[in-house]
């Protein structure tokens, strides 16, 4: 009998290495296959990931991790009303002067602003005199509620309510602070809605009458000068299609008639709200922020810093639809005078937004002087004149109005000859008290730190700019 033992016939402990090393190997590659599918998924489909993923596939590239589809209006052609419209918008021949229309003040091409950079535009007779305000955009106004004061009526059936019986109500409520992303505890008892500075007209057909007799734009001495400019233009044929032919024979219809057909334009045409900024596609999905606008958005909507979402609200309504940036309230921010404006020259002149002087059914609320309307920001960065009275002419000294005002005012303000800084100098002492102090920015005090830096202002400049209509990818 053989005393040899026999071979084995497993592997060697080197094959057996080996064979270790290949299957963790593999393992490994699949790890990092699956990784990389998990990547590449959230990359495309941030908002399937649970919220700390996708906020970081947002920091990484830039493109919103919760997109939405926007509900914008529908685009269809143009009503013959809307025509009308807009031939009338068009035509110089309505002012006294024959060479100032609706256009000339509000340029399609401009987001329905000013054409130039003038603080007011001229106007008048002979075009030689100063407007009193800055001319507001015209665009994104077809949301725009009529005036009111205090929380929204919605479409109720109640029998109509003065605005003295609606101020009278809300005087003593404690004003709603407005905070980036917080609905306020309390309904809102603030002035809200209307068109102008100072909410006095209440729709797009009455904001259409105003500059039409206002002596310092198109001038007509009354609206039955406006009447027989109609009658003898080359719109009366059509007129009297659309609205019958006996609305010639009544001065009155006829300029309201002609007002309403403004009004369908501004509202059915999509020039005057095309929301198509950066900003809307971001929030669609289809486009990237810079990280420097990334993080001016984030500022924007920051409650304890910049805040400025806490009136230019910035999220899609509840039901799609896109965000005006304007909670279209009032505000009285106490800007300083500009006394570069020819009504200024007269020092006891003061614009007081809706308790005067251009509003006059307003003028016994005084607690809502110096207020005045919250505007979209939609296409601000390309504005010249900023503020009701123009003071300023770029967002960098907005933002550092808004930063500054409290802490350093000094910087915000003129002296006097004692050297006191006079605060609010653009509004009566006796309503200084109606000035915000309470939201952020304007919550801090003299000498504390400002809630922005120098590079949060760029970068909230930024992000502002991608609020501009008209982006390519």
């Amino acid at each position: 009998m053989s005393s040899q033992l026999p071979t084995g016939s497993g592997p060697s402990p080197r094959a057996a290495s080996s064979a270790w090393r290949r299957l963790i190997l593999r393992i490994v590659l699949g790890i990092v296959l699956l990784g990389a599918a998990l990547v590449g998924y959230a990359l495309i489909y941030p908002e399937r990931m649970p919220a700390p993923i996708g906020d970081t596939v947002e920091n990484l590239t830039g493109l919103n991790a919760h997109p939405v589809k926007l509900q914008r209006p529908p685009v269809a052609p143009l009503s013959a009303v809307a025509v009308l419209g807009r031939d009338l918008f068009n035509d110089p021949s309505l002012s006294a002067s024959g060479k100032q229309s609706c256009a000339s003040c509000h340029s399609a091409a401009h987001a329905f602003s000013p054409p130039n950079d003038l603080t007011v535009q001229p106007g008048g007779l002979h075009m030689t005199e100063a407007g009193y305000r800055p001319v507001p955009s015209l665009a994104y106004l077809y949301r725009q509620a009529p005036f009111s004061i205090g929380p929204d009526q919605g479409d109720t059936d109640a029998a109509p309510v003065s605005l003295d019986t609606q101020a009278s109500a809300a005087l003593g409520v404690q004003r709603a602070q407005k905070t980036a992303g917080v609905a306020p505890a309390a309904p809102a008892m603030v002035p809200q809605g209307g068109l102008f500075w100072d909410g006095r007209a209440s729709t797009l057909q009455d904001q259409a009458l105003g500059p039409l007799t206002n002596p310092v734009e198109m001038a007509n001495p009354d609206l039955a000068s406006v009447a027989d400019k109609l009658r003898h233009s080359k719109h009366i044929d059509t007129l009297r299609q659309l609205f019958g032919p006996h609305v010639v024979n009544d001065p009155n219809l006829l300029v309201s008639e002609a007002m309403f057909a403004i009004g369908r334009y501004e509202f059915e045409d999509p020039a005057f709200h095309p929301f198509s900024s950066k900003y809307d596609a971001w929030l669609e999905g289809h486009a990237r922020l810079t990280q420097a606008e990334l993080r001016g958005l984030r500022l924007f909507n920051d409650k304890d810093k910049a805040n400025c979402a806490g009136c230019h609200l910035s999220q899609p309504t509840s039901d799609g639809l896109p965000p005006l940036f304007t909670d279209t309230q009032y505000e009285a921010l106490g800007v300083p005078r500009n006394r570069e404006l020819a009504q200024n020259r007269n020092p006891k002149f003061y614009d007081m937004g809706i308790c005067g002087p251009f509003r006059t059914d307003m003028a016994r609320q005084t607690q809502y002087c110096g207020m005045f309307l919250t505007p979209t920001l939609r296409n601000a960065a390309e504005r010249k004149t900023f503020f009701h009275n123009g003071v300023y002419h770029d967002l960098k000294q907005v933002l550092d109005f808004y930063n500054q005002r409290n802490t350093s005012p000094d910087r915000i303000y003129p002296s006097d000859a004692s050297g006191k800084v006079q605060k609010y100098d653009d509004l009566p002492p006796q309503y200084h008290a109606n000035v915000d102090v309470a939201d952020a920015p304007f919550d801090r005090k003299f000498g504390d730190q400002p809630a922005m830096t120098d590079q949060d202002i760029q970068d909230i400049i930024a992000f502002m700019k991608t609020l501009s209509d008209g982006y390519k990818d």
